[in-house]
């Protein structure tokens, strides 16, 4: 009786599915928002810093955010707009979410205008970047999040994430919705000016 117990659990467990899931570990500046239609919930005193994902297609909403000393006893906490970036996880595969930390305040203020991040296999030494998505092809975002006109700097920072990533055409999009009507006149008078 024991031997066909022995049998019969071995023999389900040998059939049962094998569920693979990788890790995706984040930096503590880096925090992860949402995974595709999934918002990623948080507190003040527990923030994620890694997900468990399954091998797969993902789209994740990030948040850039750090803290700077700026004086004896003061501090700068920085913080970039939400943005998305495309992820895929391989089986057998854990990762680190990287970023180059900036060394000062106004250089953070400069990386949070235009976040970008970067996917290193665990144990791999070279990192590939991680394709930004254009807010009009992220998934369904169950908040609001209403975003700055840009100034002249963050339009150029932005232009260094479309030549990388994103096309440049949904990037023209997302920035001409956000654009005041002077920012797109003078962007328009550009424009012209550059074809005669």
């Amino acid at each position: 009786m024991w031997k066909k117990t022995i049998m019969t659990s071995l023999i389900t467990l040998a059939l049962a599915p094998q569920v693979q899931a990788e890790m995706v570990y984040f930096p503590e500046e880096i925090i992860p928002l949402q995974v595709d239609d999934k918002e990623i919930e948080q507190s003040f005193f527990s923030t994620v810093d890694e997900l468990e994902l399954a091998p797969g297609q993902y789209r994740l909403k990030l948040q850039y955010s750090d803290l700077y000393e700026s004086g004896f006893d003061d501090h700068q906490v920085v913080e970039s707009e939400p943005f998305w970036v495309n992820l895929e996880v391989k089986a057998g595969e854990d990762y680190d979410v990287i970023f180059e930390r900036a060394s000062n305040a106004a250089a953070a203020e400069l990386y949070a205008e235009a976040p970008t991040v970067r996917l290193q296999a665990r144990g791999q030494k070279l990192a590939a970047p991680m394709a930004s998505v254009a807010p009009a092809e992220a998934p369904q975002v169950k908040t609001v999040v209403s975003a700055n006109n840009p100034d002249k700097e963050s339009l150029e920072a932005a232009q260094v994430v479309v030549n990388n990533n994103v096309s440049a055409a949904a990037m023209l999009d997302f920035w001409w919705q956000q654009a005041s009507a002077q920012e797109r006149q003078a962007f328009l008078e550009k424009v012209k000016a550059k074809q005669q």
